[in-house]
């Protein structure tokens, strides 16, 4: 019988309470959904890795490091799922990473959140599930992360899609891509019936973007930015992790899983 595994590779988190709630609580339904193979986790980022080794003398792997663990421990297959949300950097790296093992082991990779229509259509459904009904009055503003990788169009694809599905009053912007926070604003200039906001991080992990860019007190955070508009502001820290219907969707896409060929 052969010997299957199952990574999860994340971002990553060095906030112990939201990685309960975000990452583990994926990871927990991708083992649920694959009891026949053996759990590893993994981070893209050497700055979180670093910083848990060094604070709580917790090591994690990068992707590659986990996938020659596994090939060492005589697995025959891996399925790897990422939990980011588009099909960015961050994605290709690990595909870049990974592909030399596929020589020696049959690999299957799962998509970022946001790939097909289905997954936009998802991820609006699992949003507005997760929030009170919007009054007339208020409006929804996400924080994703962005980038400069052309992968960024998913952002401004996705304010459509929340639009498209009647959602007049979600916005969504990014912190590192378009649509940034100075077009947020222009747009909500245009609905002069909107008095209050909720901002709520579009992140896996709630973590320091949500707590610092989203929600901080400096004055160019986007609470403090809105604040100075007019708006009254409400926050929503809640990493999309949380959310039964985004694990739902990283569990499909596992099931959909497409084979890495060298």
């Amino acid at each position: 019988m052969n010997k299957k595994a199952l990574l999860v590779i994340s971002f990553g988190t060095s906030y112990k309470d939201t990685f309960e709630k975000t990452i583990q609580a994926i990871e927990e339904d991708l083992k649920t959904a694959y009891p026949d193979h053996d759990f590893f986790r993994a981070y893209t980022s050497r700055r979180i890795i670093k910083k848990l080794k060094a604070r709580d003398g917790i090591a994690i792997d990068l992707p590659a490091e986990a996938l020659e663990k596994i090939r060492e421990m005589g697995y025959e297959e891996v399925l790897c799922q990422t939990t980011h949300i588009i099909n960015g950097f961050e994605f290709e790296l690990t595909v870049k990473d990974l592909l030399p093992y596929s020589k020696d082991i049959q690999i299957k990779m799962g998509s970022a959140l946001l790939t097909s229509h289905e997954d936009y259509l998802g991820a609006v459904e699992a949003v507005m599930g997760s929030i009170p009904p919007l009054k007339e009055e208020e409006a929804l503003i996400l924080m994703g992360h962005g980038t400069y990788h052309h992968a960024n169009a998913a952002y401004p694809c996705l304010d459509y899609v929340f639009k498209s599905e009647g959602h007049t009053n979600v916005y969504m912007g990014s912190v590192e891509g378009f649509p940034y926070i100075d077009d947020v604003v222009k747009q909500l200039k245009k609905q002069s019936q909107i008095k209050k906001l909720y901002l709520m991080p579009f992140m896996v992990v709630a973590g320091d973007h949500a707590l610092n860019d989203m929600a901080g007190d400096e004055e160019d955070s986007w609470k403090e930015v809105l604040k100075n508009q007019g708006y009254e502001v409400e926050i929503i820290m809640k990493g999309l992790g949380e959310l039964e219907g985004i694990r739902k969707i990283f569990v499909e896409h596992s099931q959909k899983a497409s084979s890495l060929q060298p």
